[in-house]
């Protein structure tokens, strides 16, 4: 296949092929654009799926290809972005073929063991429940036949696996919502929820980072800031952590929220 021509540096970028590269199952491989490959692993969002993922970013940070740029972990994916013009300068005429031959190898069995993770404690995250910090907590208790109390009770009482970050910067997607606090999302969705509010959506529960439109189920707030743009690591949480929610009350958020 003749290859195109990058006109801004005049490099050769070989166009992917058709035929989508031989991974070991569920693994299946694609390109992105001519500058990302997306790796996905089933289409089943699990702690197997999530574990698969984050064991080939691990391994992509412990073998890393020159002119790779960022790993992009999601429920069921890993997207790899890279800079065709720094492949070519280290060698690799086809960087897109380099790219895929690159997650070949860190998907064999042999490396599987590189990306195993030591379990750290669960992040703590205070949370207020209820009134002007958690407006939906009694349509919560009303959905699902449970009193107010019972639906914190319940909400604090797992860990949670942050499964990705999305939505917003910091925003973190989180499993192990106890099935009898599934709630749908609000029929009309709020023009501006605050910072810090924790939600339910359906299955899930998640965290607002930031100041944003939203629909999910408002049952209470965290003094927390999750995402500080100044920091050197601006999100607070990251895929792959495990976190708990801590009830306090309205005096207790107070304090914890002056700086």
């Amino acid at each position: 296949m003749p290859a195109s021509v990058c006109q801004s540096n005049r490099i050769p970028l070989m166009l992917p092929p058709f035929a989508a590269p031989v991974l070991p199952a569920p693994w299946r491989l694609y390109p992105l654009g001519d500058a990302a490959v997306v790796l996905e692993c089933g289409d089943v969002i699990s702690p197997e799926t999530h574990a698969r993922i984050q064991a080939l970013d691990a391994a992509l940070e412990a073998y890393p290809l020159p002119g790779l740029v960022e790993y992009v972990p999601a429920f069921t994916t890993l997207t790899v972005f890279f800079d065709p013009w720094l492949l070519y300068q280290a060698g690799y005429p086809d960087p897109y073929a380099a790219v895929v031959e690159h997650v070949q190898q860190l998907l064999l069995p042999e490396l599987a063991p590189l990306a195993t993770q030591h379990a750290a404690p669960p992040v703590e995250v205070p949370v207020c429940y209820g009134g002007k910090f958690g407006p939906d907590l009694d349509e919560v208790a009303r959905h699902t036949g449970l009193s107010p109390a019972e639906v914190i009770s319940l909400h604090a009482a797992p860990d949670y696996l942050v499964y990705m970050i999305g939505f917003a910067p910091g925003f973190p997607y989180l499993g192990g919502l106890d099935t009898r606090l599934a709630t749908p999302r609000k029929a009309q969705p709020r023009p501006l929820v605050p910072a810090g509010s924790v939600g339910i959506a359906g299955p899930q529960t998640g965290i607002y980072s930031l100041p944003t439109p939203g629909g999910w189920q408002l049952i209470g707030r965290t003094p927390l800031r999750l995402f500080r743009p100044g920091d050197a690591e601006p999100s607070l949480l990251h895929a792959g952590q495990r976190l708990r929610f801590v009830p306090i009350s309205a005096a207790e958020f107070d304090q914890l929220a002056t700086p």
